[in-house]
């Protein structure tokens, strides 16, 4: 991949979007993990105004210096970069007080994992709305196409996506060429949904390079029964979370209704 072609393709595309759509620039969530750092960085070098928002619920320490690094290196960079904080953690405590809940506590975390992640997508949208502004998506391929790692209505409410046709790997490759900052290009990918230090890995069973593995023999026809080991463990993985994710990665379902029946 020709890392610099790619990032002045993207940055093209952002500017030619953002003019047809009469906006005034981006907004996006920093999560001080590398897809939104690349998302960010690329949307800054359109020239467009980008407002980064921070909106930690009981966000680890890492997490929250990580965001904040990237956030001053960029303002350092493009001048037309501004940033805010809304700390949503009273918001989130002050909605679980209200809703009703399960004996099934993994289900209810599950449930309150992917609120976190809406809660987010409303502000972001009301921020959009104040300063008329599109909302920048921060899925990769993998993510996005692949496993449906992200939440419906939450991360993957969005405008438009830059890097979704990006796999995970090639995000990293034009991390380098945008100088994201050297300790987000190195921290374990998480979603910090769940106020703990559980990685992406952790939670799906399997490497996002042995995800990507899996995709590119999973588009090549390949079938589980030609794999063995830890090769067929990890397309098992792939191919379950793509099955029980299509209700995120198709449009939605419409029901229509015969001519005749009008």
């Amino acid at each position: 991949m020709n890392a610099e072609k790619v990032v002045e393709h993207i940055v093209g595309w952002l500017k030619d979007y953002a003019t047809n759509a009469g906006v005034n620039g981006f907004v996006i969530g920093i999560s001080g993990g590398i897809d939104s750092a690349v998302t960010s960085t690329l949307c800054a070098k359109t020239g467009f105004p980008v407002l980064c928002v921070e909106m930690p619920i009981h966000q680890g320490a890492n997490q929250v210096s990580r965001a904040k690094e990237h956030i001053n290196q960029l303002q350092e960079r493009f001048y037309k970069v501004t940033s805010i904080e809304i700390d949503l953690t009273n918001t989130f405590e002050e909605y679980k007080k209200v809703i009703p809940v399960t004996d099934d506590k993994a289900t209810v975390n599950l449930s309150l994992a992917n609120t976190r992640a809406r809660l987010r997508m409303t502000n972001l949208y009301y921020l959009a709305g104040l300063h008329g502004l599109l909302v920048a998506g921060t899925g990769n391929k993998v993510e996005d196409f692949g496993v449906g790692f992200y939440t419906k209505y939450g991360d993957g409410g969005v405008d438009l996506s830059p890097i979704a046709d990006l796999m995970k790997s090639e995000v990293y490759k034009i991390a380098k060429v945008l100088e994201v900052p050297a300790s987000i290009q190195v921290a374990k990918p998480t979603d910090g949904l769940f106020g703990d230090s559980r990685t992406d890995e952790d939670q799906i069973g399997a490497s996002y390079d042995e995800l990507e593995w899996a995709m590119n023999v999973a588009d090549e026809g390949k079938t589980i029964n030609d794999f063995e080991g830890r090769q067929k463990e990890v397309f098992t993985i792939y191919s379950q979370r793509n099955r029980a994710n299509k209700h995120k990665m198709d449009p939605i379902p419409v029901c229509e209704i015969p001519a005749d029946l009008k």
